[in-house]
């Protein structure tokens, strides 16, 4: 049924629920998975992301801040993989920078996998209450099968 599943990650419980049945549904069908995390841009300038009154970054404070986030999703990852039995499955990690409901969607397409299997809610769950949950937008726009957690 499944040859090729993708795992949007947040270090939510959802995502790690969602892995958990992603986990299942590989070892059912052969499926392999992709791990995949988003680090969002960073911010324009560093005076509104600290609360402070507007201080434009400097390409070089961008970078590292990037680097930062990157990082970061890299550890979100590995979190889910500590919490959730991957043994004998094949599992590749994917770590990308951008607006996460896009790019899960155009990884989906990239790689050709046949579901997308993601939590319901991430950590930011206000914030998806007011612009919309990236894992309602996927499911809306996604081409091929999206199976949501909760």
């Amino acid at each position: 049924m499944y040859q090729s599943i993708l795992v949007p990650l947040d270090g939510s419980s959802h995502s790690e629920k969602a892995l958990a049945v992603a986990a299942q549904l590989a070892r059912g069908t052969g499926a392999s998975l992709h791990l995949m995390t988003v680090a969002e841009f960073p911010p324009d300038n560093i005076g509104l992301f600290t609360g402070g009154t507007p201080e434009p970054f400097s390409e070089e404070d961008r970078e590292k801040l990037a680097a930062g986030m990157k990082e970061e999703a890299h550890k979100v990852i590995d979190q889910a993989r500590a919490a959730v039995d991957l043994d004998g499955l094949e599992v590749k990690d994917v770590v990308r920078q951008g607006r996460p409901a896009d790019l899960i969607n155009e990884e989906a397409q990239s790689l050709g996998v046949d579901a997308i299997v993601m939590g319901s809610r991430g950590v930011s769950d206000m914030r998806g209450m007011v612009f919309g949950s990236v894992s309602h937008k996927v499911s809306h726009t996604a081409g091929c099968t999206v199976i949501t957690v909760t």
